[in-house]
């Protein structure tokens, strides 16, 4: 590590949709980075080394870190990242579990809080609410007071009751568009067709805010509704806030799937056709 970096032993990463799209080349224009690439850039472990200018950690502590896109990930027994872009772990939890959290988590509080600027009694409806951020997403709903409608496959439908989520819909069987009345925030995971569909369900001045792609302004101003994209940034504030939620028992972050490392062209099979209720974690150690 350098002056402010420290180098972390990796115990866990976890895998991302990120990740099988960028291996695969699609993201090749979004930044800056060169081959070979290391992926997996959601990591829990514990500082081996700290850098001469690093002074609010220490070699033995348990740490998790959303690391730098344009760097070498956690697919690897160590990894190293600059001190700024790491956490405490949340101590009731595995590294396991705490691999799964920055990308997904941050994703889901950065949409909800810093963009839709969710409140207390307002009713928000998840797309995917099943998948990686969504499980964050209705969590940290419910955490605010929102009222959570969340659209998931049939066979996901008790697990999202058991969650939390006030109303669950099955694309599978109904349109939300024929069901939904108007929603304060609309979080859209998915894109394409359900993009196109949610504006006729969000009140007027109420948001769109979408994780996966720009929304039309143009749409956005024919159903007098808002609309935005939030793309996720590291912030260690909000990873020490969600860490506190765990530790609290507010949240719970869910995987599905965990395999060594050895196996991570497993795990790219598996997320990237939507094979996982949560997420898929590659454990190190």
């Amino acid at each position: 590590p350098k002056e402010d970096e420290v180098l972390i032993r990796v115990h866990a990463s976890a895998v991302n949709s990120i990740d099988w799209r960028t291996r695969a080349g699609y993201l090749s224009g979004w930044w800056d980075y060169s081959l070979p690439l290391i992926l997996g850039w959601d990591v829990s472990g514990v500082i081996e080394e700290v850098g001469s200018g690093v002074t609010q950690f220490k070699v033995g502590d348990a740490v998790y870190t959303l690391a730098d896109f344009t760097r070498d990930g956690g697919y690897a027994e160590y990894i190293v990242v600059d001190a700024s872009r790491i956490s405490l772990k949340p101590t009731s939890i595995s590294h396991v579990q705490a691999a799964a959290v920055p990308l997904a988590g941050l994703t889901a509080w950065q949409a909800l809080f810093n963009t839709a600027n969710l409140k207390a009694g307002e009713i928000v409806l998840i797309h995917g609410a099943s998948g990686e951020v969504g499980i964050f997403a209705v969590q940290f709903a419910k955490y605010k007071g929102a009222k959570v409608i969340g659209t998931t496959s049939s066979v996901n439908l008790k697990f999202l009751q058991k969650l939390g989520v006030d109303y669950v819909i099955d694309y599978n069987t109904s349109k939300f568009e024929d069901i939904v009345g108007e929603v304060d925030v609309l979080l859209d995971t998915q894109g394409k067709h359900t993009h196109k569909n949610s504006w006729q369900v969000i009140k007027k001045d109420g948001i769109l805010v979408s994780v996966v792609s720009k929304p039309s302004p143009e749409d956005a101003a024919i159903n007098s509704v808002r609309a935005a994209t939030s793309w996720v940034q590291y912030n260690t504030q909000e990873l020490v806030e969600i860490a506190e939620l765990i530790d609290a028992g507010k949240v719970i972050p869910i995987v599905d799937t965990i395999l060594p490392l050895a196996e991570a062209r497993q795990a790219h099979r598996q997320i990237q056709h939507g094979q996982a209720r949560g997420k898929i974690v590659l454990k190190i150690i």
